[in-house]
């Protein structure tokens, strides 16, 4: 059997996660514009060997579907597994203009221990059902996740994971934090202690588990409030309004990222 190697496409806190666990059982090579974080020497000896799966790990932008159709040029790969969040909708386009199967795999995982988290968390992927060789695809990709002992589940369309990602993942992680926020500067405006009053919740939570307390920092990184512009919903527009009013309302909320909750020995990290 003719030997393939995979490409992992921008070697950023997603990319290089993924890079360094394919790379462990599979041949995988890594490139990036930032020639300091290719491993030159690898990526010359095996150039000319043929690409079977191109990752995309590349940060979303209005050029996102032309730089992807650019890497395909470059790299010829029979297929392409795109890793970064997503426009709504992209999946569809890209594979509208590409001859190859195109398959949208979002991925989970705080930034800081993503070579963790991407063996905790399922990956979900789809294609869609237009796509050519998606039966190839599809089974082929599930392999590579088996083979580095990530579990997998194909759902129906790649649509329904681009709006997951968003919506049901970092956004309402963001509605979460939002409830903290919130309730913390109740709790300043009448004088009183943010995790006494929170104890309140505690044995509800325990017990039916739809009380999580949140820690009420600032949501600064670039994964919540940046994906709310990839979906321009009105209503989640809010969690940028009121993670703004908090800043200006709570002294040196914008200094505060995490915090160790004793009582249920947990980080609450508000930096994703």
């Amino acid at each position: 059997m003719q030997q393939e190697k995979d490409v992992v496409v921008g070697l950023g806190e997603i990319g290089k996660p993924i890079y360094k666990l394919l790379s462990k059982s599979l041949l995988t090579v890594g490139y990036d514009l930032n020639p300091k974080l290719i491993d030159g020497k690898k990526f010359t000896k095996y150039k000319n060997v043929n690409t079977r799966f191109i990752h995309i790990c590349i940060p979303f932008s209005d050029k996102f579907i032309a730089q992807v159709k650019i890497i395909c040029e470059n790299f010829s790969p029979k297929g392409v597994v795109i890793h970064s969040t997503i426009k709504p909708y992209t999946t569809r386009t890209l594979q509208s203009t590409l001859q190859i199967p195109v398959i949208y795999s979002a991925t989970r995982g705080v930034h800081r221990r993503m070579n963790t988290d991407l063996k905790k968390y399922t990956k979900f992927f789809s294609i869609e059902k237009t796509a050519p060789n998606q039966k190839w695809a599809s089974n082929t990709y599930s392999k590579i996740l088996k083979k580095v002992q990530i579990h997998s589940k194909k759902i129906s369309s790649p649509l329904t994971l681009e709006l997951a990602k968003i919506v049901v993942d970092t956004s309402y992680y963001g509605w979460l934090i939002n409830y903290a926020q919130l309730s913390n500067m109740i709790a300043q405006e009448h004088g009183v202690d943010y995790d006494e009053m929170w104890s309140f919740a505690d044995d509800i939570h325990k017990f039916l588990g739809n009380r999580p307390k949140m820690f009420p920092g600032f949501i600064g990184g670039h994964c919540v409030i940046p994906n709310l512009d990839l979906i321009h919903n009105h209503t989640l527009n809010l969690i940028k309004e009121i993670n703004d009013t908090y800043l200006k309302k709570v002294p040196k909320a914008k200094s505060i990222n995490k915090k160790y909750d004793k009582s249920k020995k947990q980080s609450y990290d508000v930096t994703k």
